[in-house]
């Protein structure tokens, strides 16, 4: 039996032993896969699967056993190298979705949680892995956490840090382009786009897309809940960002 609120290490061979010692206690698992180190969102997503009492199981590239320790996370899985023989199709915006919603669908085989915690700052991925666990019959739901941002707007990512300095200002026309885009939601779609458009060639950057799409990432609605998405290269590093939108709503006629 695994004592709560210690953050033990366990592998890609001991962790079913977890799964099945917290059944025992009738205590379901939450997963949370973060990336290969932890920054504020990251910490979000851990207090978000918290707030459930399950047992919170973190994948992680690299151990950080002082921060899952505070934030009383049970179970630490040193993120295995999986597979990639067998791929889910994935077409969208970003290049890399099919091996990004593969690999989730494979950690979640894995570790077999009742529940799973992705950030919404990577929307696309987010919407296509929630697809796949629908469409594969998959027992686990899909909580979303919205984006956490930094004071400049910027959201929270590791990608920031490698951002050259004299590309940083630049950079920081993402979150404000976004903002634009979704105050001009009650004009509609194009509104939404010229707004967003206009704040990022003020600011001399070229994005690699600026896309509207519907909330589930399909086509936009004349009116309703949409998603703005935009992507953009600064010194080699790519950043992605995204908002909601109540398109031909505004916020000014919300309650």
């Amino acid at each position: 039996m695994f004592p709560f609120g210690e953050a033990k290490l366990f592998d890609e061979s001991t962790i079913p032993k977890l799964g099945r010692a917290f059944a025992k206690q009738g205590r379901p698992v939450a997963l949370v896969p973060l990336g290969a180190d932890v920054h504020a969102g990251h910490i979000a997503l851990i207090r978000a699967a918290k707030r459930l009492h399950r047992g919170v199981v973190v994948v992680v590239a690299e151990r950080n056993h002082e921060v899952f320790a505070r934030e009383g996370v049970d179970a630490v899985m040193i993120a295995p190298k999986l597979s990639q023989r067998t791929m889910i199709a994935v077409e969208g915006l970003e290049p890399d979705l099919s091996a990004e919603v593969t690999r989730r669908i494979q950690l979640i085989n894995l570790v077999g949680p009742s529940d799973v915690f992705f950030g919404e700052k990577d929307f696309e991925a987010l919407v296509r892995t929630q697809q796949a666990i629908t469409d594969l019959r998959l027992n686990v739901k899909v909580h979303s956490v919205p984006t956490v941002r930094m004071p400049s707007g910027l959201a929270m990512s590791l990608r920031n840090a490698s951002v050259p300095e004299t590309d940083r200002e630049r950079a920081l026309a993402l979150s404000a382009a976004l903002l634009a885009g979704v105050h001009a939601a009650e004009g509609g779609h194009q509104a939404v786009l010229d707004a967003t458009r206009a704040v990022l060639d003020a600011a001399g950057v070229q994005a690699d897309y600026v896309e509207l799409r519907g909330a589930t990432m399909g086509q936009v609605p004349e009116e309703g809940d949409a998603r703005l998405l935009i992507a953009a290269t600064f010194g080699g590093v790519r950043l992605i960002d995204s908002a909601g939108v109540p398109i031909g709503v505004g916020f000014k006629n919300l309650d």
